[in-house]
């Protein structure tokens, strides 16, 4: 902790002895303190009176770019965070997306705009990219949600999040690498736990069906399924969580989401919050501006308020 903050000096002793060229952004200075390294993409600051305008979702809100949490280059997640001046610590939304165990991810674009929903929401936004089959199969994508977790829980205080308040949103793919990580501690590392999760359109338990994208990162043996699916761990997992799926979805996404609220309502640990989404075009319409339109926006900003409560006397 103290190198933390004797590199933010080192930061700050350096600023005030150049040119004064423009006021520095709050954002470029966290970027700068991170441990891990960073590679900055034009970061956006739009005009912070943009961020009431909807139809710009991302009006209002600063990105840091590339910053690696793990030795694979494919270890890097970006953190969105609003203009405002909303009192930190904030909750911290950590999206984990993907539409493929071995590639053909969600959009960045549509990522973005998740990220800037929860900034603009009073939360810090993160996405996470991680390992993909084959080259990394059975349990990469577990074990990078654990070191991103970590990651956010030890840095994010610099962009004025609550490393306390982390909600992993997993979607799709993701869905099944967070429940996997809910599912298995053995897969956890030193403070990657989390307050709460969204799943959404996930497959927690592959079979006979798994497709060639499902083989290369469970492998090719069928029997091994049952071990590296997400029961029977989840079933004990004690912190809220929110389900959902869509009408639209497949009928085997929704066979899993069905099945998966089955097991926990019957699990000796509660019910898990439920929402079926009218469509799920992308992450970023799942998350909406509008809280009221049948999407993921409303649930989770509940889900939010139910885990800050519980700091309240």
């Amino acid at each position: 902790m103290m190198t933390k903050y004797v590199a933010f000096y080192c930061l700050l002793t350096a600023v005030t002895a150049a040119p004064v060229l423009a006021e520095p952004r709050s954002s470029e200075i966290s970027a700068h303190l991170i441990k891990a390294g960073l590679t900055d993409d034009n970061p956006a600051t739009p005009p912070t009176d943009a961020a009431v305008d909807p139809s710009q979702p991302c009006a209002g809100v600063s990105f840091s770019r590339g910053l690696k949490y793990g030795e694979s280059d494919l270890n890097v997640l970006d953190v969105a965070t609003s203009d405002s001046r909303d009192t930190p610590p904030r909750p911290v939304l950590m999206f984990v997306a993907g539409e493929s165990f071995a590639g053909g991810g969600t959009p960045a674009a549509a990522q973005d705009q998740a990220m800037c929903f929860a900034a603009r929401h009073g939360m810090v936004g993160v996405k996470v990219n991680y390992r993909l089959a084959p080259a990394n199969p059975w349990p990469a994508g577990a074990r990078d949600v654990a070191a991103a977790a970590s990651w956010i829980y030890e840095n994010i205080d610099l962009f004025g999040g609550n490393h306390t308040e982390i909600v992993a949103v997993g979607y799709s793919v993701g869905a099944f690498h967070v429940a996997s990580l809910l599912a298995h501690p053995e897969f956890q590392v030193h403070d990657s736990d989390l307050a709460a999760a969204v799943l959404v359109s996930g497959i927690y338990h592959s079979g006979a069906e798994a497709s060639d994208a499902e083989k290369s990162y469970f492998g090719a043996d069928a029997s091994k399924y049952q071990e590296r699916s997400a029961f029977p761990g989840i079933l004990n997992i004690e912190i809220p969580i929110l389900l959902a799926w869509s009408a639209l979805d497949p009928p085997r996404l929704v066979t899993q989401g069905e099945g998966l609220k089955q097991r926990l309502c019957n699990s000796l640990t509660h019910c898990p919050h439920t929402t079926v989404l009218k469509s799920r075009d992308s992450l970023a319409a799942a998350f909406g501006s509008d809280t009221a339109s049948g999407g993921l926006a409303g649930p989770t900003l509940e889900l939010i308020r139910e885990i800050e409560a519980r700091g309240l006397p």
